[in-house]
């Protein structure tokens, strides 16, 4: 199954590539979704690896259920996505095998048993995405692009670093960078380079998944793609690069060294939340909103590592839930752009008048981004809370509730601009079909019924917390 995951979108593209059909582009993005669902279930229930250097584990699983979740109901969008008309044949076929090979290095990376494999398929989620940004080729995407690529490759050579340096302290006896092995004889790992390694490794994929200080490429990567892509990035590649994260964390805290990643864990975690909350109280652009709002729920994830204990199983729920309500929201922000022709919040007032299913859709994601019960980001932010208060962080929880308060006020208030403001310049009311709404109602679904924690969902969370 994990060869098939692997194989099927490099066959796909080649095929693309060669055939060039608008038809053919479309079923090979639902045929790959339909696949790489299907094979994420049949892995849950019966783990396999391939070549030694892929498997499925208690850790991994949970983060490849959410790429194929979003992909799936991304393939669905890109349907009416990929019919436009104005859309040459050739930019078509590149968007679905940019797209395909976006997913390919995601799932590679996610079923990476080996430290160098994972940093070789992170930096093809660089390569891969990258034309994906650009798709438009505008003067801001092309910013935006080689910013993205910039900062990324610092991050990811900061990441080859901290792999070095992890190799310099294995002793003679023991030379090896599968995780498995890494785990088994942590005790032949002088635990001077672990301590040295470590934050680079933390720096350089913590610069894919956007944690501050080393965000400064998300804002205009995410507002720029297009919204499929912008779903696919904010939902999928952020967590990947936090499994990587995870995976080293594991290691240095079966070396004994767990205090200092949850020091470091905690300081950029609150950094993270606060610059989300500078950032979304005086933004104007409304992907650029979601776009800070990802880098407030990438901190939280790190906040929820460090605190430990309670806020490990609560950051693997908000990991789930934040990638399919951000998606929701990044797909129905493509159909208000398609609505209004434009990315700032002022020019999409009164949505819910020009168009009620993607207003309500919207306000709806928003509140299930927000943490509003019955959806689960209300249960995650609230175990994290618990447990800065159980490990002893009372002023830190107490300026967790600060920020997120600031965050959801800076951020309501631009959608309810946009959901019931009055229009105040003429607006082209256009018919959008129902494929660009029924993804965004399935992840509504989902997150809905997560929110009352069903057995299977704790089962998925219980041994994804375990393994870390």
């Amino acid at each position: 199954m994990i060869a098939s995951l692997l194989i099927a979108p490099l066959v796909l593209s080649a095929g693309l590539l060669l055939a060039r059909s608008w038809t053919l582009n479309r079923l090979a993005l639902l045929m790959y979704a339909i696949l790489h669902l299907s094979c994420s279930f049949r892995l849950y229930g019966n783990p396999e690896s391939f070549l030694a250097y892929f498997q499925t584990d208690h850790l991994n699983i949970l983060f490849l259920f959410v790429v194929s979740i979003l992909f799936a109901g991304i393939a669905i969008y890109c349907q009416d996505f990929l019919s436009d008309e104005t859309m040459a044949l050739k930019a078509n076929t590149y968007f679905t095998v940019g797209l395909l090979l976006f997913v390919f290095s995601l799932t590679g990376a996610t079923l990476s048993s080996h430290l160098g494999l994972f940093w070789v398929f992170m930096e093809a989620t660089t390569l891969s995405s990258a034309p994906l940004v650009y798709f438009y080729g505008t003067r801001s995407t092309m910013e935006a692009t080689w910013k993205y690529i910039f900062i990324c490759s610092i991050g990811i050579s900061l990441a080859f670093v901290g792999i070095i340096l992890l190799s310099m302290g294995e002793t003679r006896n023991f030379d090896s960078l599968f995780f498995h092995d890494l785990y088994a004889h942590v005790g032949q790992v002088m635990p001077f380079w672990l301590k040295i390694a470590f934050p680079f490794l933390l720096i350089g994929f913590g610069t894919k998944m956007g944690l501050a200080p080393v965000h400064a490429w998300l804002p205009d990567a995410h507002s720029e793609a297009p919204s499929p892509v912008s779903a696919l990035l904010s939902g999928a590649l952020l967590n990947t690069a936090f499994l990587g994260i995870l995976r080293v964390t594991k290691l240095i805290n079966l070396a004994q060294l767990g205090r200092i990643t949850s020091l470091l864990f905690l300081w950029v975690g609150f950094l993270s939340l606060f610059v989300g909350a500078v950032f979304l109280l005086r933004n104007k652009n409304y992907k650029r909103m979601l776009a800070y709002s990802s880098i407030e729920n990438m901190g939280i994830l790190a906040i929820g590592i460090g605190a430990g204990g309670l806020g490990v199983w609560a950051a693997m729920l908000h990991l789930f839930a934040h990638s399919l309500s951000k998606a929701s929201l990044f797909l129905t922000s493509g159909n208000i752009l398609k609505i209004y022709q434009s990315k700032h919040i002022e020019d999409a007032k009164g949505l819910l008048e020009k168009d009620p299913r993607s207003g309500w859709i919207w306000i709806l994601s928003f509140f299930s981004l927000m943490g509003f019960p019955p959806f689960p980001i209300f249960l995650s932010k609230f175990f994290i809370l618990m447990a800065l208060w159980q490990k002893g962080y009372a002023i830190l929880a107490l300026l967790f509730i600060v920020l997120v308060i600031v965050i959801l006020y800076g951020m309501g208030r631009s959608i309810l601009v946009m959901s019931l403001g009055e229009i105040e310049r003429p607006v082209v009311t256009q018919k959008l079909p129902g494929l660009v709404y029924w993804p965004q109602i399935i992840f509504l679904l989902l997150l809905f019924g997560a929110g009352f924690l069903p057995p299977v969902l704790c089962q998925l969370l219980d041994q994804t917390a375990s393994a870390f």
